[in-house]
């Protein structure tokens, strides 16, 4: 198959965005949390390309062997791929993957196996590029080349598209926090290789009400440093689950009195924090725990593994909330991340 050189380069990417677009020129689609994949097949050959343009495929055999078992042999899919764990799609499995003993890889692609959701069709089973066509008509191309070939595949996937704003407001409803946000994509326009012109995205914003479990001193001033944020589980235990980096609306003197009266063991009574960080100094071995007194509510972006994936935001403090309400249940409806809209 001869392959256009753009396609060596990294897929089209999406510009942040504040607010969806709107108008008869756009198709709209879930946002995935997976890597980004584009997924070559040339006869018996079959490669996946990351975003960044490095090769994934042996780190995802099993989707190797499900494109190379499709009766097209020749095509180039852009997608993501994915791994459902128990209704939800796990990030902490993907990053798993990339390990350097390939036993390692079979035993995790056999235990948990990854999917691939696909969303463009760049080079179609007669080796046709359509890269050079509007979206609308490779959305269509896609489509047939799903009901054709993918239909029945337990690793590969259409993923859904709509132009009616109502239908992404049915994704939300359906999925809750699970949806990741909107991807946004102009109809009308080719595919655009290696930049972000054309498509544009819409994080889902996710808060959660959390108990301040401890907290750590800065490292060069008497003040607050980060406040660790805790969850109670099913049993009633309080777990650590992230932090806030507190930055000036929190490191300040008043604030750092008001936590130092409720310094007092345990803090936390499930999973505690790790040992020293950034924020460790002579006047803290590790962290300080404090009476289950206070809520703060944080804006975060991904809840898995049982943390925090990134640090949070401080959004507001909660004296209407009582600790005993910040339970793991705020964060669980992610477990049901949209596999019932595939």
């Amino acid at each position: 198959m001869s392959l256009p050189i753009k396609l060596s380069y990294p897929p089209m990417e999406a510009l942040s965005v504040g607010e969806i677009p709107t108008g008869d020129q756009w198709q709209y689609e879930p946002k995935w949390d997976g890597f980004r994949c584009l997924a070559f097949r040339d006869g018996a050959k079959v490669n996946l390309q990351s975003k960044s343009s490095k090769p994934l495929t042996r780190y995802f055999p099993e989707l190797a062997a499900a494109l190379k078992a499709l009766k097209a042999d020749k095509f180039i899919l852009d997608g993501e791929i994915v791994i459902p764990i128990d209704g939800a799609f796990s990030f902490d499995a993907l990053l798993q993957r990339i390990h350097p003993a390939e036993s390692r890889i079979r035993k995790l692609a056999a235990e948990t196996p990854a999917k691939l959701i696909v969303f463009d069709l760049l080079v179609d089973a007669a080796g046709k590029n359509l890269t050079g066509l509007p979206l609308s008509a490779r959305r269509k191309k896609l489509e047939a080349f799903a009901n054709r070939f993918i239909k029945k595949s337990p690793n590969i996937a259409l993923s859904p598209a709509t132009a009616d704003q109502r239908t992404i407001k049915k994704w939300s409803k359906r999925a809750g926090n699970a949806l990741d946000g909107v991807i946004a994509k102009r109809l009308d326009l080719p595919y655009q290789s290696g930049n972000r012109d054309g498509m544009e995205k819409i994080k889902t914003l996710k808060s959660a009400d959390c108990v301040v479990g401890g907290f750590r001193y800065a490292s060069k001033k008497p003040v607050v440093g980060s406040l660790l944020l805790g969850l109670y589980d099913e049993e009633g235990l309080l777990n650590h689950v992230g932090f806030i980096a507190t930055g000036p609306a929190l490191a300040t003197a008043e604030i750092t009195k008001k936590l130092e009266k409720l310094i007092a063991p345990p803090g936390f009574t499930g999973g505690k924090p790790g040992g020293p960080s950034r924020w460790s100094t002579k006047r803290s071995t590790e962290w300080e725990p404090l009476k289950t007194k206070l809520v703060v509510e944080v804006q975060y972006d991904h809840f898995t593994g049982g943390r925090f994936r990134h640090g949070t935001k401080f959004l507001r403090w909660r004296p209407d909330k009582s600790p005993k309400q910040c339970t793991i249940n705020q964060v669980k409806r992610e477990s049901g991340l949209p596999l019932l809209l595939l």
